[in-house]
């Protein structure tokens, strides 16, 4: 059981990075893009119905996390206390940002609430990737599973690092470029006209930054973390993850150039889930590794709740999942299409 909880968790973790993800992209390409006041507003018009429901599955992932794995949850949360309180307000501004442009006629408090969108977007995808690159790099654990880290020290990988060094802020950085290209991607299949032509060639600029830093993360990810590739050492079949990735990389070049952006929005898609489900494989069965000795590391062995209580949980999450995946399916559906500024038209 402890098993099927960690692919759940790993699995609800992807989707809020896809979901979110263009969300988020789209706050951070948003003010490049949009020239006019009526194209920030179809920017925000192309995620209004979904984007506060998108993040529901950052709540839901980790509802997740401290229901199967109670111990893991307690340490991150107050190991990155300081780093966890900055993303809630980043949230909160976001959304005043999206929500409080729309009651605003004067144009200085739009730009301001502009602003706002496209800073908590920007630092959210950035506090995100650095989030991700402390897990795959470990944390200071103590032996009664407590953990405790800086925001910074040296910026250099360690035994005792801090939230943020040379490998996390590399996190960051590949977390916002690829963010941003999947946010590029879906307002472009959302709009039309000189928004999306410029949309699209902010993708096509992208891109070959997304691949190069690829192809670095993944060399430095080897490097602080040199057993990082057992798994799929052991696991032939795994080789699929790295296939898939470039598979990925190559499906948004060639919709790229074709101006399909629909599949450029999926090769996006497949890009950040294939990462995703790559790096929580190559962590399985750990959880949250030590920095100092692998013998701390929090795996699913060691921090799983009871086994009564995680096959109990297994109707109740299928049941809730169920009924969040038909939500999600029905709004999507009810908003498929070019998102357009109608002449008296309230909201969004």
């Amino acid at each position: 059981m402890e098993t099927v909880w960690f692919i759940l968790v790993a699995l609800m973790l992807t989707g809020y990075v896809v979901l979110d993800g263009f969300d988020l992209g789209a706050g951070i390409i948003h003010l490049l893009v949009a020239k006019t006041n009526d194209e920030r507003r179809l920017v925000i018009r192309a995620i209004g119905p979904v984007w506060d429901g998108n993040e529901v599955w950052l709540l839901a992932a980790g509802g997740t996390l401290f229901f199967a794995f109670p111990p893991v949850y307690a340490s991150s949360f107050s190991g990155f206390y300081l780093p966890l309180n900055i993303v809630l307000w980043l949230l909160v501004l976001r959304a005043i940002g999206i929500e409080m442009r729309a009651h605003m006629d004067n144009q200085v408090w739009c730009d301001f609430f502009d602003g706002l969108f496209a800073i908590g977007s920007i630092l959210l995808t950035i506090f995100f990737g650095a989030a991700l690159g402390n897990v795959v790099r470990g944390v200071p654990l103590s032996k009664d599973g407590v953990s405790f880290a800086p925001l910074w020290t040296d910026f250099r990988v360690g035994p005792q690092p801090g939230v943020l060094d040379w490998y996390t802020i590399l996190s960051g950085v590949v977390a916002f470029v690829a963010l941003a290209l999947h946010g590029a991607h879906y307002v472009a299949l959302k709009t039309e006209g000189d928004l999306n032509a410029r949309t699209r060639n902010l993708a096509k600029m992208l891109w070959p930054i997304l691949a190069a830093l690829t192809l670095l993360s993944l060399f430095a990810t080897m490097y602080v973390r040199p057993g990082v590739m057992d798994n799929y050492r052991n696991h032939p079949v795994s080789l699929l993850v790295p296939i898939l990735v470039v598979g990925s990389l190559g499906l948004i070049f060639t919709s790229l150039k074709r101006g399909d952006d629909f599949k450029a929005f999926l090769g996006s898609s497949t890009y950040l889930a294939t990462m995703l489900v790559g790096a929580a494989f190559a962590l399985y069965p750990t959880l949250l590794p030590s920095s100092s000795n692998p013998s701390l590391d929090l795996t699913i062995h060691n921090s799983a709740a009871g086994q009564y209580a995680l096959q109990g949980g297994i109707t109740w999450w299928t049941a809730g999942m169920a009924v969040a995946i038909g939500y999600f399916v029905l709004v999507y559906w009810l908003f498929r299409g070019k998102v357009s500024i109608e002449t008296g038209e309230h909201g969004y």
